[in-house]
């Protein structure tokens, strides 16, 4: 017995240390996604910070900023936007440093952005980049090194002793009147203080992904050095006579180059700029300043922004044993992009006022629906309580929930009114905190019943047509509101889920008659299904498959898109919010014959039984149809589980990573689309993937032998543990399971597991089983599971052709994963 106590002792003495050194930061590599249109912004922030500082490169992909694809840095800004497509977003006045003007010639140092790129070379191999800090060193040995606090960047300059021209370093650090996009408006205004060198200014700019225009406010700070001079710069030449200027929008659709500049009689010491952003006002923005970081102690700052990384990410910890380093990088990597955005700017909302929070940058809730805010539900349920307070004041003061919404503007709607599944899912799992569920129900409510004027950004168009025939015609007639008049398919199934979610709402506040109402049209996507549909490659190979959506028009006649445009192998057709886009947007038919989130089961039935359906799914992925870098893809991974395949589940995302997903700068293989790509890794590998606006978690083993996750809001231990777990890989099917000790059949699980911390234990083995294959352990559905056989079974053999192709697949797999393991050890 004694000999027993003190094993026992010293197993948790050990598992104490170990939890006591275990660092999540120690995995967080921000540079992943910056190269290879992953778009991130890899720089300084806080968890949702206002403030993020990082230098802006000239790439073609520099919608995050900072690139590492051999592009040249144009400034260094403090306010960016992650993951995003479409144009550059923010960047907003950024600052350059120079060692100094050759021959002590103002005139002769490079101002425009344009020109000052050719001193902003450096060498990947320079760059540093942390949770709460980045750094690089430019190739004329300027180093920057930057960290925040929420709406404040600290930027610190080390300089060179020598310039270019062999004189003493007489640093010159300017301040662009600009953006990352060049996107400023009317006239803009700046003003330098000879003294004391502190710069102020305002402009005007365009949204990336919306409508309207914002204005920004900046004041900026010095410290380190004595100022020389000082003044402003128009387009190529500066002078030290003019302190304060107004200047003009410029001609031909490109922005006048101008702005401030100091210069400092000595770069002996760095120097420290200090520099704030507001919406409100300069003064607001200096406010900012002065009290977020009284002391320019750049290592303070530093350490605190990493601080709080450290506490929102200790809420997961994994086991570490037996796993490659590059795989707890990838983890824990995707769940750090998870925080990044939406951005908190509560008081700094200048179009009403409110005591409720207030949340930017949601690029885009289509995006953001389907893993990135159910995941932050799990790890941070009150980040995410504010963000569906303000996605509620919104509407109450815009009249709409947005679907996208960015820098104070409306974003575009890519399909549905998604805010519509956002607000079903928190609500379904339990979250309070202070929301409104009245007003979020009278929110969704006007989505799914009025038309707003102009729908291309908010709220559903075409709603005369769906209420009269139940779906989205093509080629539609729509008088009460304008929008872009395409991707009448994915809006029909999309209305159809968002229906069914506000039935999900309306059940939960006792509203039976509308829950009774919104069921009934949550149906309308069996509108367009047209079963003798067949589909054929475009050479006129048939895929074999028939039963696919179709569009229909006014008078409920069939039109024709064929399955695979919008594909990923399709490189020729409009699939976006152009005028002549298809009638899916940013996929296929192919791929949006499986978006009925909430009827699978009739679904399965309708595409040829669960075998076929499992068929399906397959030749989805195998053929390269689907594209894992885009949203859409992501539920189409586990989906097997409907057709009782879960073992499958679990082969697809392992192949998916790290094939498409890796640890590198180019590992990304889509914008990461302001965490989504992030958050899809992070639960794939931690084994329970969401059905978004349902209270569903399917389970597949975990990548780890062991996570726990830790509730924020309960202090509870949710534990899923692999018991056969091998780092080979091999051990990737589920043979048993129980929960809290009792056997546990069912092949999904709810959020009460992480609300009240339970234990899932998996048993692993080489082999698919019967582990929740029977009808009583499929997740929820409308319909009635058939075609599976009797209860208890699944009418399917233990290997189809399907099962023995993926497992070729994952014999493949699984030595490239080794492979690529070894190298990024």
């Amino acid at each position: 017995m004694l000999i027993l106590l003190v094993f026992c002792w010293n197993f948790l003495a050990a598992k104490a240390l170990e939890d006591a050194i275990f660092d999540p930061l120690a995995y967080v590599d921000p540079l992943i996604g910056a190269s290879n249109g992953g778009n991130v912004f890899p720089g300084a922030s806080l968890p949702y910070g206002m403030a993020k500082a990082v230098a802006d490169t000239n790439s073609t992909s520099n919608q995050g900023g900072f690139t590492l694809d051999g592009a040249f840095v144009t400034g260094f800004s403090g306010m960016h936007d992650s993951g995003t497509g479409g144009n550059p977003s923010l960047g907003n006045f950024p600052l350059f440093p120079f060692t100094n003007c050759p021959g002590g010639d103002i005139d002769r140092c490079a101002f425009p952005k344009k020109s000052r790129a050719a001193d902003g070379g450096f060498g990947n191999n320079t760059v540093t980049a942390k949770p709460g800090t980045f750094g690089i060193t430019l190739n004329n040995g300027i180093r920057a090194d930057m960290t925040v606090t929420h709406h404040t960047s600290l930027f610190r300059f080390t300089f060179p002793t020598l310039g270019s021209d062999g004189q003493p370093a007489q640093p010159l650090i300017l301040q662009d009147l600009t953006d990352l996009a060049n996107s400023r408006q009317d006239n803009a205004s700046v003003a330098v203080d000879p003294e004391t060198g502190r710069i102020t200014g305002s402009a005007r700019f365009l949204p990336s992904f919306g409508s309207g225009t914002f204005v920004l406010h900046f004041c900026t700070e010095f410290k380190g050095a004595d100022v020389l001079d000082s003044g402003i710069f128009v387009n190529s030449r500066a002078s030290t006579a003019v302190s304060n200027f107004t200047i003009s929008r410029g001609i031909n659709g490109y922005p006048l180059p101008g702005g401030a500049f100091v210069r400092f009689s000595s770069g002996a010491e760095p120097i420290l700029v200090r520099t704030a952003n507001s919406f409100i006002s300069i003064e607001q923005a200096c406010k900012h300043a002065e009290t977020e970081i009284p002391q320019f102690d750049f290592e303070e700052v530093s350490e605190a922004a990493t601080e709080k990384w450290r506490e929102k990410m200790s809420t997961i910890k994994v086991s570490p044993v037996g796993v490659q380093g590059s795989l707890l990088t990838n983890f824990y990597s995707g769940i750090y992009r998870t925080m990044i955005d939406p951005q908190n700017y509560t008081g700094e909302n200048p179009l009403w006022e409110s005591s409720e929070p207030y949340f930017d940058s949601f690029y885009c809730i289509w995006d953001l629906f389907r893993s990135q805010l159910p995941f932050l539900t799990i790890i941070d349920p009150g980040a995410v309580a504010e963000m569906i307070r303000s996605l509620i004041d919104t509407y109450r003061h815009t009249g709409w929930l947005p679907d996208c919404r960015m820098s104070l503007n409306k974003g575009y709607t890519q399909g549905g009114s998604n805010a519509d599944n956002v607000l079903a899912d928190a609500f379904l799992k339990g979250m309070k905190d202070g929301i409104d569920w009245e007003d979020g129900y009278a929110a969704v409510v006007k989505d799914a019943e009025v038309e707003p004027y102009d729908w291309c950004c908010e709220g559903r168009g075409g709603l005369d047509s769906w209420k009269a025939l139940g779906y989205i015609p093509v080629e539609d007639f729509d008088y009460k509101g304008f929008g872009t008049m395409t991707r009448s398919i994915s809006r029909t199934l999309e209305y159809a889920y968002n229906d069914f979610c506000i039935s999900q709402i309306a059940h939960g506040l006792g509203h039976t008659a509308d829950r009774d109402k919104y069921l009934e049209s949550s149906k309308n996507w069996q509108n367009l299904f047209k079963p003798d549909q067949p589909s054929s490659w475009w050479n006129g190979t048939n895929t074999g498959f028939t039963g696919f959506f179709q569009p229909r028009y006014l008078n409920r006649t069939w039109g024709y898109q064929n399955p695979l445009n919008c594909s990923n192998l399709d490189n020729f057709s409009a699939c976006s919010l152009q005028n002549n886009a298809g009638e899916t947007y940013e996929s296929s038919i192919w791929e949006y014959n499986f978006f009925v989130p909430h009827d699978q089961s009739t679904l399965v039935a309708l595409l040829g039984g669960p075998q076929t359906f499992t068929s399906r799914l397959d030749y989805l992925h195998n053929t390269n149809i689907t594209y894992i870098g885009n949203e859409p893809s992501f539920l189409t991974v586990f989906q097997y589980h409907y057709s009782a395949r879960p073992a499958l589940s679990s082969l697809r995302s392992h192949f998916y990573i790290p094939a498409s997903f890796r640890p590198t700068p180019d590992g990304l293989p889509g914008n990461d689309d302001s965490g989504a790509m992030g958050s899809f890794v992070a639960f794939a590998m931690m084994g329970l993937f969401p059905n978004p606006g349902q209270n569903v978690y399917l389970i597949t083993p975990p990548f780890f032998e062991e996570v726990n996750i830790t509730s924020p809001a309960t202090g509870k231990v949710a534990r899923v543990r692999n018991v056969g777990f091998d780092a080979g890989y091999k051990n990737v099917y589920i043979q048993s399971a129980t929960l809290d000790g009792k056997a546990y059949t069912k092949n999904w699980i709810d959020h009460s597991f992480f609300a009240e911390g339970k234990e899932l234990v998996l048993v692993l083995g080489e082999r698919e089983s019967t582990w929740g294959t029977r009808v009583e352990d499929l997740p929820p559905s409308m319909g009635e599971y058939v075609g599976f056989g009797i209860p208890g079974n699944t009418t399917r053999t233990n290997e189809t052709t399907a099962t023995r192709s993926m497992n070729e697949i994952g014999k493949a797999w699984r030595g490239g994963y080794l492979g690529l393991a070894r190298d990024q050890t």
